[in-house]
């Protein structure tokens, strides 16, 4: 398989975790980086244990013809641009989520990568996790039925203890509850009952306490979905919590039901549905990007390029989708606020 070279936008929390996810993998290595600070080449790669070039032009850096892949680990307000830049340049690209703060420039992203014909890979990555693996499986195997009702809640305090929350908090920066953090819910949803939603409907509100009163932003939304077919999902995207870090989802279906790490079934002889059932699976348990199954989401993605392929599950025609539902949410949100203040 081809060794591709990584070139990475951005040098700082999320980036460490891909860099060494990247490195980790069987095909690609990270061997330059751009950031806005000057960084020393020669500590960088010692730290990495490989040559890792550091660039502060970022044209630079994307006219290097040695650099194949492109990962974007920028403020989200910088993504679109960046993004573009680097599809022009004909990279293959990794964003980091959001895409974009903004609808208009999602598609714009997509425009641009339409045009390149550059393949796409978008840090969804919970869906590659063990936890979601497994209900998907249980799903496309019959075992819980057609889900006609879903719940998938993302409950994670990012308050002044968390590194996201030095920028986070700033409206042109962190976009949303939903944006920032709760897209990973409202994906894996998705991922679970389909795209094609129909309506939208969304409220949001804010915590009192004061390690959360600097938020530009509501920081606590609740959104309901209804598909085409009349089946609805429900996310609810929470960052001003006090509680460990809880990715809560509770599926019904015609079968049998999964909440958590636990399920029922009529397709399995034998089982009480007095009881819940128990799955042996690695639970989503923090929101540090240290933990995030980044290197099997990459070692995908270069696999795919090597084949030719789109990459499955995370690719930008993917994201899109959860992007617009986002997007939709956002706007119900706001619209509601103001119904309620008048």
């Amino acid at each position: 398989m081809e060794k591709y070279n990584v070139g990475i936008i951005g040098y700082g929390w999320a980036s460490e975790a891909h860099i060494e996810a990247i490195n980790a993998t069987s095909c690609a290595q990270v061997t330059a980086l751009w950031s806005s600070r000057k960084l020393d080449s020669t500590r960088i790669s010692n730290k990495y244990g490989s040559p890792i070039t550091c660039y502060t032009d970022l044209g630079t850096m994307l006219a290097n013809p040695d650099i194949h892949v492109v990962s974007i680990c920028s403020y989200p307000y910088e993504h679109a641009s960046q993004a573009i830049a680097a599809a022009k340049a004909g990279k293959q690209l990794i964003i980091e989520k959001p895409l974009a703060l903004s609808w208009d420039d999602c598609l714009a992203v997509q425009t641009a990568v339409e045009e390149a014909g550059v393949k796409t890979c978008v840090c969804f990555e919970c869906r590659f996790s063990n936890q979601v693996t497994t209900i998907k499986s249980m799903i496309d195997k019959g075992l819980l039925g057609r889900i006609h009702y879903a719940e998938v809640d993302y409950y994670h305090g990012i308050g002044p203890w968390y590194g996201q929350y030095r920028w986070n908090t700033k409206k042109n920066a962190g976009g949303s509850s939903l944006l920032s953090a709760g897209c990973h819910a409202l994906d894996a949803l998705l991922l679970f009952m389909g795209n094609d939603v129909e309506k939208v409907s969304s409220y949001s509100t804010s915590s009192v306490n004061r390690d959360f009163a600097t938020y530009e932003y509501p920081t606590s939304s609740v959104t309901i979905m209804k598909f085409a077919d009349g089946r609805i999902g429900k996310v609810a995207s929470v960052i001003d919590c006090f509680q460990p870090y809880y990715f809560h989802i509770h599926l019904i279906g015609s079968e049998g039901s999964l909440l958590d790490n636990k399920f029922y079934s009529t397709q399995l002889g034998g089982l009480d549905k007095g009881k819940w059932s128990k799955l042996s699976m690695n639970m989503l348990d923090s929101g540090d990007v240290s933990d995030h199954p980044y290197q099997t989401q990459f070692e995908t993605f270069f696999e795919a390029l090597a084949n030719g392929r789109e990459m499955p599950l995370t690719s930008l025609t993917d994201a899109l989708h959860a992007h617009k539902v986002i997007f939709e949410a956002d706007q119900s949100s706001e619209e509601n606020s103001q119904k309620s203040t008048h």
